[in-house]
């Protein structure tokens, strides 16, 4: 076997053997991860070492859980060493009534670490517990700092169970009561920004003692709260969802090789790389041609090189000025990525990209034609030798030598110079920063930016179109009417164009809609419920825009739409993001708040192709959503659950064995910062939960990052609730849906290594939304996975 291949897959198990989340021994850990990065089948001898590594694992998972309840608090993992502490300590302590040095408690989380700092409430109930004693004392010496460290140190899981039962038992009797487990319960929720009410706290209290005080004593010993948390909390750190392998589809069962890195990015990119490498000839081309051709023209002899330089650069410039309007012209791009031939040639999810790309072209088209007539050319006629100047190119000019200030006076001149200083305004306004509003600009031009700036700026290209047009007509050097050839570059696109915009303008005429429901949610996001227009027909994962006259009757936005094809409604969630989306919040607020009959007038427009579409093309998926990131697959969620799948044919062969039933399997992870988030889809989930059916097709995840990772004493106690209180009314207390929510950000490459796993030969679309960093690392993950395994990972990216 190749050395390069094995040495890859090391570094893999190592990876995986390293993870925070990984639950696995070292001896299991390794040979697990060698079965879900191998192409094997499922054989009586893997299921009983998995068996075995699921054992030792959750045995493993009991003794490191008391690691975590301190490890996590102090230096992100790692117990500060005692000359760190014993620095700290002397840097704040002061000499009292005793002569040896003291501090006071309230200094004891910066001693022993800066995450306990970042938890007064919870430093304090800890140092209570490790002294051990009913009576408060305010100082704390060196000697009492290090035996505390010391106990802290102790990683056996009879030490750390003790600690926080200590932390628990307020009364220091060895005896937990109703009352302290509320009064944790709240402390902890506070900690971790969750929303827990004193009755909730009452309840899940009642929940804890119903589960282990089986003789009704009235309190719990710390024997009963070491079986409560071996029972609850193994669970939680075993790994998620763990399932075995399971066979492929009778449709697609043969088995393949893993592909190489070199096969995995040239099927990942041959789309995009054919159409930029056809762009980059088609440029090259132009300005070659017209380079050669102006290089053997009179104007030469005065010019030089800077002639031919500035006229190539030109006609690079007509090509992208055409070009640059056609991947936004969105009903296009909708109608033809129906057919299912092109749809795989050409990239049409890329189509804000290739628009980028060629404003990026046009940039440099612009510096290089008006900078080489500006610098080079016009320098030259006004100060070339008279004689060569009659000679040449006098006729141009009306046989009239200009000076360099009358020709930056010319039609030809004034009208280029309108366009650049038009396009430089566009261009710069529809930049990240400004577009975004970016704090990193100083606030006098916050004030002045934004999407709707931007959306406006962009307009200008209908003057800059016109000023293109009279500046092809007034050439210095071509009086041929054949020769001044913009306007057939751009006649097409421009008329296309219009065409689509009259169209839309037509046809959201007729697509006012009603508003059925509005909704304030948590967040400032809006949830609106509108009607659904007679003979609108849309697919899951498509979107549409919004028009709302009350603030504008030119801005439209786009919003994907969270109703299912097979509703009789739309609906959409706005998250405020923008000036925008702030107004048309505020106004919805006002007539909810109200209680105004009518609701603010909107029309819609749509709808609109997506890269979510391709969906369809995949047996299993897997949609990625971070925050308002996860709206795009509501609406992909709902249809699958429901079976809304037509009929669909691939002519191009790809995909053969699965396009025609579409997705068998659908895996959401939601990454959401704040509690509240989960009341945006709230419904949404519980409905596509509650059947046993659909749960076997969608399976949810979710993820709450303000809570500290399960082991952490600030969440161990919230994990034990939410397993009780999951298993006894099948209802999270976080999401408060009987999805599961786990805390802490995602592992990745743990997730990854699951669908591998349990996914053999599979190939699995993975769709993310949200921002750019996560989809670096994502896209890695699935060029990694795609070559060390048999199980293809393909990366899709939704903008918004």
């Amino acid at each position: 076997m190749d050395h390069g291949y094995m040495k890859s897959k090391t570094s893999l198990f190592s990876l995986l053997n390293s993870s925070p989340s990984s639950s696995f021994s070292s001896s299991c850990t390794a040979e697990n991860a060698t079965n879900s990065l191998t192409p094997v089948r499922t054989g009586s001898k893997f299921s009983h070492e998995a068996r075995q590594c699921r054992h030792v694992a959750e045995n493993e998972a009991i003794q490191n859980m008391g690691m975590g309840f301190i490890n996590d608090i102090v230096g992100h993992g790692e117990i500060m060493k005692w000359k760190d502490v014993e620095k700290r300590f002397d840097q704040v302590a002061w000499t009292g009534n005793d002569p040896e040095p003291v501090v006071t408690w309230s200094e004891f989380g910066f001693c022993i670490g800066i995450g306990m700092q970042s938890s007064p409430e919870l430093a304090r109930e800890l140092l209570r517990a490790l002294r051990g004693c009913k009576e408060w004392k305010s100082d704390i010496t060196k000697t009492e700092l290090h035996n505390f460290w010391s106990r802290m140190n102790d990683d056996s899981f009879n030490s750390r169970m003790r600690m926080f039962f200590d932390m628990c038992n307020r009364n220091m009797d060895g005896r937990i009561t109703e009352t302290d487990i509320k009064q944790t319960i709240l402390l902890t929720a506070s900690i971790n920004k969750l929303s827990v009410t004193r009755d909730e706290a009452e309840d899940y209290a009642a929940l804890i003692m119903e589960s282990v005080d089986n003789k009704n004593k009235g309190y719990i010993e710390i024997s009963e709260m070491e079986v409560l948390f071996k029972t609850s909390l193994s669970k939680a750190n075993s790994p998620m969802k763990q399932g075995s392998t399971q066979k492929q589809s009778e449709e697609c069962e043969e088995e393949e090789e893993p592909m190489t890195k070199a096969e995995v990015l040239f099927r990942t990119y041959w789309r995009r790389g054919w159409v930029v490498v056809v762009w980059l000839v088609g440029c090259f081309g132009l300005f070659g041609w017209k380079f050669d051709q102006y290089r053997k023209r009179s104007g030469f002899e005065v010019m030089g090189y800077c002639l031919p330089t500035a006229k190539g650069a030109a006609e690079t410039l007509k090509l992208n000025m055409a070009l640059i309007l056609l991947p936004v012209c969105r009903n296009t791009i909708t109608w033809l990525r129906k057919d299912p031939r092109l749809n795989y040639v050409i990239p049409f999810n890329d189509n804000i990209n290739f628009h980028k790309l060629i404003a990026g072209g046009i940039v440099v088209g612009v510096i290089l034609h008006g900078g080489t007539h500006l610098t080079c050319d016009f320098p030259r006629i006004s100060d070339s030798d008279k004689s060569i100047f009659r000679q040449t190119i006098a006729a141009g000019f009306g046989y009239h030598q200009p000076t360099y200030m009358e020709i930056l006076a010319t039609t030809e001149v004034a009208s280029g110079i309108g366009m650049v200083i038009l396009m430089a305004i566009a261009f710069s306004l529809a930049t990240k920063w400004p577009r975004r509003r970016s704090p990193v600009l100083p606030l006098s031009l916050r004030r002045v930016t934004g999407y709707n700036t931007f959306w406006y700026s962009h307009h200008l290209f209908v003057f800059v179109y016109v000023l293109l047009i009279v500046h092809s007509m007034f050439l210095f050097l071509t009086d041929k009417w054949i020769e001044k050839t913009t306007w057939m570059y751009i006649a097409f696109p421009v008329l296309l164009y219009a065409g689509e915009r009259i169209f839309r303008a037509i046809r959201s005429g007729s697509y006012q809609v009603d508003v059925m429901k509005a909704s304030l949610y948590p967040g400032k996001v809006l949830y609106l419920k509108i009607q659904k227009p007679e003979g609108f027909k849309y697919r899951s994962g498509m979107y549409i825009f919004i028009q709302c006259p009350q603030i504008s009757t030119f801005q439209w936005h786009p919003f994907s739409l969270t109703s299912g094809p097979q509703d009789e409604y739309l609906s959409v969630h706005i998250r405020t993001l923008g000036d925008w989306s702030y107004q048309i919040y505020d106004l919805f607020q006002e007539a909810v708040l109200s209680g105004l009959q009518g609701c603010p007038k909107l029309y819609i427009d749509g709808p609109y192709g997506s890269s979510c579409q391709d969906h369809v093309k995949y047996d299993i998926l897997v949609l990625i959503g971070l925050g308002i990131g996860a709206t795009p697959f509501i609406s992909i969620l709902k249809d699958i659950a429901n079976g809304v799948h037509t009929s669909q044919s691939d002519n191009s062969g790809l995909r053969e064995c699965n396009l025609r039933k579409g997705p068998s399997k659908a895996y959401l992870y939601w990454v959401t910062r704040e509690q509240n988030s989960f009341d945006w889809f709230r419904d949404v989930m519980k409905e596509i939960a509650n059947s046993t059916k659909q749960q076997s097709v969608v399976e949810m995840h979710n993820f709450l990052t303000s809570v500290y990772p399960e082991g952490d004493v600030r969440s161990a106690l919230l994990s034990v609730i939410q397993a009780l209180h999951q298993a006894k009314n099948g209802v999270d207390i976080v999401s408060r849906t009987p999805i599961h929510t786990h805390f802490s950000r995602p592992n990745w490459f743990n997730i990854f290594s699951r669908l591998t796993r349990k996914h053999v030969g599979a190939k699995i679309g993975v769709f993310y939304c949200g921002p750019s960093n996560l989809a670096t690392e994502l896209k890695n993950l699935c060029t990694k996975f795609s070559t060390k395994t048999t199980t293809r990972f393909v990366f899709h990216k939704e903008n918004y």
